[in-house]
């Protein structure tokens, strides 16, 4: 018996190191959808371009920190929101510059 009890305080005296602190990893597409989703509100006229890049990064990242043990969900977020807005900006924009230039061009043409 004296035996036995020496053999389980050998293995729990003898503690092993805690395994090391793994930091989880942050998903790349997110970061990009980030990156991406601000370019678009910065970058004029190519920002609607830039922005449906962005809003597809982000939808992929999403989808990737679903089945992965990863960060950058809020990264993810973000980048959908500002590719959504600067999409939506440009659209407007885009669509009132053509507006504009229909509306002069018909005025122009019936003036003579």
């Amino acid at each position: 018996m004296d035996q036995r009890h020496n053999d389980v305080d050998r293995y729990y005296s003898d503690p092993l190191p805690p395994p090391p602190y793994v930091v989880p990893k942050t998903n790349s597409k997110s970061i990009a959808a980030l990156v991406l989703g601000i370019l678009s509100l910065t970058i004029p006229y190519l920002g609607f371009f830039i922005g449906i890049v962005a809003i597809i990064f982000a939808a992929l990242a999403l989808k990737e920190l679903r089945i992965r043990m990863e960060q950058g969900k809020g990264l993810a977020i973000a980048g959908l929101v500002c590719g959504i807005i600067g999409t939506a900006l440009y659209a407007i924009l885009i669509i009132l510059v053509l507006l504009f230039t229909v509306v002069v061009s018909t005025n122009v043409t019936s003036t003579y």
